[in-house]
């Protein structure tokens, strides 16, 4: 039989690992603490942020679906992250995702080159296109160069929830998508949301911003971006392991289809064995089932029926 030729990426370049010591979950008491331990979870997954390899696109969904979660947590809501996920690949064309479906709308938008045209807030977090608004907008983008990213993420993450405290997204959102400018990051990396509690927005929306933020806002935002950066470096070590897993077994797959399906899971949070995908139902329903024999995929919901795959 003629090998199928390969035309898949060659699997991604290892980061490297945090340190021991930046994992402490009782590390960083003072602002100078916290400030050293988020530049350092930064500092390593800096070239991470940068990596062009397509699991780079997975790995963001994948904090994308981590941000939504804990978000509607925030918001009271019951939607965990593999609710969200059902919500988001299993809607037919044209369904409402419900509103914490649309929360992972706007961190999966956020994890994108074009996140920074913030024309597209109002849309995005449902906000009315007010004057407050425009504030916190004009806020943001004056804080492009200056002081250091993560206090530049704070101090607009705090004027936000002062100018629109409606919105606790608004404030992560933004808070993301300043600190990967100012890093000079290709596309934002939801961090924030996943990371910081009520008691740390109350802090925030109770500092009046005046060229900086107030030390314990600080401190919860230095700490909260240091668990985030080690949380979100050891996801990406982890897929990549599981890329290289699947893009070992690629070759063994057959199908016309077998490498636009792997190129796909390596970008994609999920996929479903369903119309509009490459082949019949039936043909992708055997592929998957033969990635997960050999490894390369896992079934993401524990179903019999409605099955989700991903690494």
């Amino acid at each position: 039989m003629v090998s199928r030729p390969r035309t898949q990426p060659e699997p991604s370049a290892a980061g490297c690992p945090p340190p021991a010591w930046a994992r402490s979950p009782a590390a960083g008491q003072t602002l100078e603490e916290t400030a050293f331990l988020a530049g350092a979870g930064l500092a390593v997954l800096h070239p991470i942020a940068r990596d062009p390899h397509p699991v780079g696109t997975l790995w963001r969904q994948r904090l994308a679906l981590a941000a939504a979660a804990g978000l509607a947590k925030l918001a009271g809501r019951t939607e965990d992250a593999e609710t969200l996920r059902d919500h988001w690949y299993l809607r037919r064309p044209g369904d409402d995702p419900g509103p914490a479906g649309r929360l992972l709308a706007a961190w999966r938008a956020l994890a994108t080159p074009a996140a920074c045209d913030w024309r597209r807030l109002p849309a995005l977090l449902e906000l009315g296109a007010d004057p407050a608004l425009e504030a916190v907008v004009a806020f943001a983008s004056s804080r492009r160069e200056g002081e250091g990213p993560v206090a530049a993420a704070a101090g607009v993450a705090a004027e936000s929830l002062r100018l629109r405290p409606d919105s606790r997204p608004l404030a992560l959102w933004l808070a993301d998508a300043v600190l990967a400018e100012r890093l000079g990051w290709p596309a934002p990396v939801p961090l924030l949301a996943a990371h910081v509690g009520r008691a740390d927005l109350r802090l925030g929306g109770a500092v009046a911003v005046a060229g900086g933020s107030g030390e314990a806002w600080a401190i919860a935002c230095y700490r909260a971006y240091a668990r985030a950066a080690i949380t979100a470096a050891d996801l990406h070590a982890d897929l990549g392991r599981r890329a290289a897993r699947l893009l070992a077994v690629a070759p063994k797959l057959r199908g016309r289809h077998a490498d636009a399906i792997v190129a796909r899971l390596l970008e994609e949070d999920a996929l479903g064995a369903t119309a509009g995908g490459p082949g019949s139902d039936r043909a992708q329903r055997r592929l998957f089932d033969r990635l997960v024999a050999l490894g390369g995929v896992r079934e993401l919901t524990g179903r019999a029926t409605f099955r989700l795959y991903g690494l």
